[in-house]
């Protein structure tokens, strides 16, 4: 019987058959947390008698979510991440380097790894073939000190994607419809898993996208094989020799396969307050806004930008609105200087924030007013996420943001296209 990518993966990382529903005791390739877990974890690191790390240099502590610090207890929490990192050797992305989920990509994560991290979006690494999961504070102490962990091998859902997507509609508008579609629990602890033609010819950028938000239907991961596009990606960063190929195989088990026709989805939107209230952006036209973002570990890579400025550039956004653009990594931003995205973001009326998490948590930069509305490229539209539980949240991809931003309310992006 074959094997899923989440049953190949566990399997070699075991060294076991593993198979959906075993227990296994897996290596885990890389752990990294981020500010606000991390002080957590460094201290049940300290507190658990491990005393050394069990691979100093496949340990990262990320500084994102309150990249600069808002206040005096972030900055002490900031202090014990740099202290512990001085003391063990493992590796420190400061303020400034950009979100944990983006620097994992760029620089560390590889086809066939296990991936755990302080973090539920941890499972953006499973867009370039790993499996990677959010954790617990005290599990990812013990995967630091001990260089793996346990887990259950999760059943598998194939998602199969085939078709050309119309314009205006990408690689967001296709992980909300499915997420609408099966619901905030209807993948629960289960490895999605990604294939059809339209995933072939996805880029990375979008497959991140897609992965980023596995968790936001439950899932324990969301992986996609690792093909030409893989290597292409490995290569540009530098990291040619990260590649390998994996992928399913062709009499896998699945548990369950969901079916997506491309060119039939439109641009979708997240109503307020979970992910699974989904909508299309044109029913959803006369909504006013008052603050749009672009950006963060969804939707914070250059190819986003991109398309933010196809709409953007030569323009004005809405007086009455208030347009934000998070680049998700120092490269990125650095990117889109040499580009020219960023002058043509700011000469639209944009801010443009540290490279970091943003608004998106809601400790700083970009936080709600009471009652007011935030159309956003984020993953999260929970009551208080963005700081404040009198407002309100939509989720859209960056066409959608950029095109509403025009308009001062949400809108179908093909109006202004």
């Amino acid at each position: 019987m074959g094997k899923t990518l989440a049953e190949k993966i566990l399997s070699e990382k075991s060294g076991t058959n593993a198979k959906a529903g075993d227990i296994v005791i897996a290596k885990v390739d890389l752990a990294f947390v981020q500010d606000t877990t991390g002080p957590l974890t460094v201290r049940q690191f300290q507190s658990s008698g491990m005393g050394k790390l069990a691979n100093a240099k496949r340990t990262v502590l990320f500084i994102d979510h309150a990249a600069p610090s808002p206040n005096a207890n972030l900055s002490n929490d900031h202090i014990t991440l740099r202290d512990f990192a001085r003391q063990t050797g493992c590796i420190l992305s400061d303020a400034g380097d950009g979100v944990c989920h983006q620097i994992v990509q760029e620089a560390y994560a590889r086809p066939g790894d296990v991936i755990v991290g302080a973090d539920s979006h941890t499972v953006t690494a499973g867009g370039l073939g790993a499996f990677a999961t959010g954790m617990g504070s005290s599990d990812v102490a013990v995967a630091m000190g001990l260089g793996k962990n346990w887990f259950r091998v999760p059943e598998s859902f194939k998602v199969a994607v085939d078709g050309d997507f119309q314009k205006g509609v990408g690689a967001k508008d296709l992980i909300l419809h499915l997420i609408g579609k099966i619901g905030a629990d209807g993948a629960t602890y289960k490895s999605l898993e990604f294939t059809g033609s339209t995933i072939k010819k996805m880029s990375m950028s979008g497959r991140f996208t897609i992965a980023n938000m596995a968790v936001e239907a439950g899932a324990k991961a969301g992986i996609f094989a690792s093909d030409a596009t893989t290597r292409k990606f490995l290569q540009e960063e530098g990291r040619g020799k990260d590649y390998k190929t994996l992928e399913a195989d062709a009499d896998a088990v699945y548990e369950k396969t969901i079916t997506i026709d491309a060119a039939k989805l439109e641009p979708t939107v997240s109503k307020p307050h979970t992910v699974d209230n989904t909508s299309t952006a044109k029913a959803l036209k006369g909504t006013k806004l008052n603050q749009v973002v672009i950006g963060t570990c969804t939707n914070g890579r250059l190819e986003d930008l991109a398309v933010a400025v196809s709409i953007l550039k030569g323009k004005k956004a809405a007086k009455n609105i208030r347009l934000i653009i998070v680049p998700a990594s120092r490269k990125i931003m650095l990117q889109a200087i040499d580009k020219g995205y960023i002058k043509a973001l700011v000469e639209a009326g944009a801010m443009i924030l540290p490279v970091g998490c943003g608004p998106c948590m809601g400790l700083h930069q970009g936080a709600l007013g009471d009652g007011e509305v935030c159309l956003s490229t984020s993953n999260r539209n929970f009551h208080g996420r963005m700081g404040n539980p009198k407002s309100f949240i939509y989720l859209c991809s960056p066409a959608t943001a950029a095109a509403s931003a025009l308009k001062g309310e949400i809108v179908d992006p093909r109006e202004v296209m």
